[in-house]
């Protein structure tokens, strides 16, 4: 059944997508920049089912939205510097890559297990209307099928996903019609890791020269293929029992699990608990973690990518 389309200008449609948004449902709502597709930041299944809406290949960062610098610094610590930037840019299409703040409440799946989190206040009036009613972050992902068009009107989201969400807000053609622009920071350098609807230059403006980011940063941004939390105790992957030495992490019902990423043998709980669980076992009493089977389908296919990763030999140069 096809999402209904309802106009986000309407109060009883916000109070109907915020009720979605805290059951774990996914709405597409309006920005400045492109439809999102939005799910409850803290919430690590809701976002996991982002992924599997949209088909995504593998657990990239995802942007959350906040309803202003408030609400964002209560789970990022910002520099004087990116205060400036959000005071200056905010409503608008600027991300800023942050540290997460102790205790960040949102899902660490969303920040694909990185120590840092991708911020941005949206400039159209409906999601921060949306966001400050639910009164938490929303991660929201472009409106389409992985690797589709953008879509910038609510009828672009009906024709890619409509079938997979619970509801659209319509809030009329996006005034920008491209992505955010994505600044990091290396230290106090600022470094430009997205371009977007915002100019280079009048963040410069501000900034002064923008630097690329490193290919070997660990900062990470939507729209970028670059590392994931790995830990630091080697992986042995498909395992159905534990060696000496090592601790299990367990998928469905596995003799000698330690801890299970779901005991029921749920993809979606799998995946929304992943990152927080490779930190958990990531201490130095454990040497080494064996990781029981994963099906490879669904979501169990970017699950598999990460732990593949996680568990490829580390180059010792870098």
């Amino acid at each position: 059944m096809l999402a209904p389309i309802l106009s986000g200008s309407s109060g009883s449609a916000i109070e109907q997508a915020a009720r979605i948004l805290a059951g774990g449902g996914l709405v597409a709502i309006p920005t400045e920049t492109v439809y999102g597709l939005a799910a409850d930041a803290t919430n690590g299944e809701a976002v996991a089912a982002i992924y599997t809406a949209k088909g995504r290949p593998a657990f990239n960062p995802l942007i959350s939205h906040v309803s202003g610098l408030e609400m964002a610094e209560q789970v990022a610590v910002f520099t004087p510097l990116a205060r400036q930037l959000a005071e200056r840019f905010w409503p608008g299409p600027l991300t800023l890559v942050l540290p997460r703040a102790p205790g960040c409440a949102v899902s660490e799946l969303a920040s694909a297990g990185l120590d840092t989190i991708a911020l941005r206040c949206p400039g159209h009036e409906i999601t921060r209307k949306l966001i400050t009613h639910f009164g938490k972050p929303l991660v929201a992902p472009s409106a389409n099928p992985s690797g589709g068009v953008s879509p910038t009107t609510a009828l672009h989201v009906a024709d890619g996903l409509g079938e997979k969400i619970q509801l659209i807000l319509d809030g009329g053609p996006c005034s920008v019609g491209v992505e955010s622009t994505v600044i990091g920071f290396d230290g106090d350098t600022p470094l430009l890791l997205r371009k977007g609807g915002l100019a280079r230059r009048e963040i410069e403006a501000i900034t002064g020269p923008l630097s690329k980011p490193d290919a070997k940063s660990p900062k990470a941004s939507p729209g970028m293929l670059q590392s994931h939390y790995a830990p630091h105790v080697p992986l042995r992957l498909n395992a159905t029992t534990a060696y000496d030495g090592e601790t299990l992490l367990g998928f469905g019902r596995v003799n000698g699990t330690e801890l299970s990423l779901s005991p029921d043998g749920d993809l979606t709980e799998a995946a929304a608990n992943l990152f927080a669980y490779l930190r958990k076992l990531d201490t130095p009493g454990i040497r080494r973690i064996a990781v029981a089977p994963i099906p490879d389908e669904g979501l169990g296919e970017a699950i598999n990518d990460r732990l593949e990763r996680a568990a490829a030999p580390r180059d010792k140069s870098a």
